[in-house]
């Protein structure tokens, strides 16, 4: 291991990155940093693959290490973050296993889709909300109370104060920019 003197910040910022016995280092700081990610992650099974994306984010990103007696804190500050992605993770996935679970409760005499219809389905109720997040807040509304609502052009022009006629024009005006969006988007 080659080892740099005591020198000011300037000259280590000059030489470039410090040399650390990464290997090493990683070992002294295991032990504890297990302990952290077991206590944030509360997943005990990945602990070991945890600190495996910990070692190879300390090892990819030492550049961002700057003070060779900060190594202790710099590596808790990544297990703790592995740790929070990998619980985000989880909850993802425990979600979708729910709403898998549901839909399966639902659909239990087996007449309804498959669960990769229904999965697909999701994901393009996904992609028409981020459409319509796109789109000006009026037509959004308009496309949003048409369909969720199922107002008639009577209920909506009542609501909105506007003709029947021009809640027509609207509603074809908003349907084709969203129509653009997602062929945009499907283009892609």
């Amino acid at each position: 291991m080659v080892t740099i003197p005591a020198m000011s910040t300037v000259a280590v910022e000059i030489l470039g990155p410090l040399r650390i016995d990464w290997p090493a280092e990683l070992l002294r700081h295991g032990s504890w940093l297990r302990g952290v990610l077991l206590a944030r992650s509360r997943d005990r099974q990945a602990v070991e693959e945890l600190l495996q994306v910990v070692s190879a984010e300390a090892v990819e990103h030492r550049d961002g290490l700057r003070d060779e007696s900060r190594v202790a804190p710099w590596l808790y500050r990544i297990a703790v973050r592995t740790a929070l992605l990998h619980r985000r993770h989880l909850g993802r996935q425990r979600r979708l296993h729910d709403a898998v679970a549901e839909h399966r409760r639902q659909s239990a005499d087996g007449a309804g889709t498959s669960p990769l219809d229904w999965l697909l389905s999701i994901e393009r109720n996904q992609l028409v909300r981020q459409a319509l997040s796109s789109l000006p807040s009026k037509e959004a509304e308009l496309l949003v109370l048409k369909y969720t609502e199922d107002w008639s052009y009577r209920e909506l022009s009542e609501h909105l104060g506007i003709s029947e006629a021009a809640v027509e024009s609207r509603l074809t005006r908003a349907r084709g920019k969203l129509r653009a969006k997602l062929r945009g988007w499907n283009d892609e």
